[in-house]
């Protein structure tokens, strides 16, 4: 334990999922959240990693080192990634909808906040990743991708509709609710599976804000499988902007 709280601190410079170097240690995420930031009330705070920890709700909240408004949302129990079960449980962490509380986070480190539809979530796959503890991106959206949504809205619906971004298949669906809190868009995905627990691996998942008609305020589901032989890692976090260049569009 103690060796791997030095090797968790070395990786802290780097910190993480897409950043750490390709030989770090995949578990480091891990052991920050369980031994650095899940710690007992009351315990001493001085050199705590995390900027929250909510041990209740089931989540830690750590800033990336990669960029200057990354967040990662992590469970603070052992959850691998997209392809564990226990992410698509009745009782499990509503951990979409407390990620998306972070963008104020992200909004708090910008020189004006950005509204909803400049801002996204992503979970990249197994084939996507680096670290093997689930990891919600919560950032800025890339500038081309929010426009290619809002040209899209028009056939957007409660149904899959292809939208190819960044070179890769993406289907997309509108998720017409102004919170995401109870709309559990990772059971949504696997209830859709004839096999979750050997198909979900392969997603990724991405949440990003959008206006629909009248002004209201909704999001829109994208989903890419991994197809390794064809390129494709299904790393829905490329879609987002860890530069955030949307603050600087008017």
């Amino acid at each position: 334990m103690k060796r791997m709280g030095v090797v968790a601190g070395l990786v802290l410079a780097h910190i993480v999922a897409g950043s750490v170097p390709a030989h770090a240690d995949p578990d480091v995420l891990w052991h920050i959240v369980h031994e650095r930031c899940d710690v007992p009330p009351g315990a001493a705070h001085a050199g705590i990693p995390c900027e929250e920890t909510d041990p209740h709700a089931g989540y830690a909240v750590l800033k990336d080192r990669e960029g200057a408004t990354q967040y990662l949302l992590i469970p603070t129990r052992r959850v691998t990634g997209m392809e564990d079960p226990a992410i698509i449980r009745d009782d499990a962490p509503d951990y979409l909808a407390h990620a998306w509380r972070q963008t104020a986070r992200v909004n708090r480190r910008l020189p004006r906040p950005l509204p909803p539809e400049d801002l996204s979530l992503a979970i990249n796959s197994l084939y996507g990743r680096s670290q093997n503890q689930l990891h919600v991106h919560v950032d800025c959206i890339r500038p081309d991708v929010k426009v290619a949504l809002h040209w899209a809205l028009p056939r957007l619906g409660p149904g899959w509709v292809t939208l190819p971004l960044d070179g890769h298949p993406y289907r997309a669906r509108l998720l017409a609710s102004s919170s995401l809190s109870g709309v559990r868009p990772l059971g949504m995905l696997a209830r859709e599976m004839a096999d979750p627990a050997h198909e979900m691996g392969f997603h990724t998942l991405v949440i990003a804000g959008i206006v629909l008609a009248g002004g209201q305020q909704g999001f829109v589901m994208l989903d890419d499988r991994a197809d390794p032989h064809a390129g494709d890692r299904a790393s829905g976090e490329d879609l987002q902007d860890h530069t955030c260049q949307i603050q600087h569009f008017p």
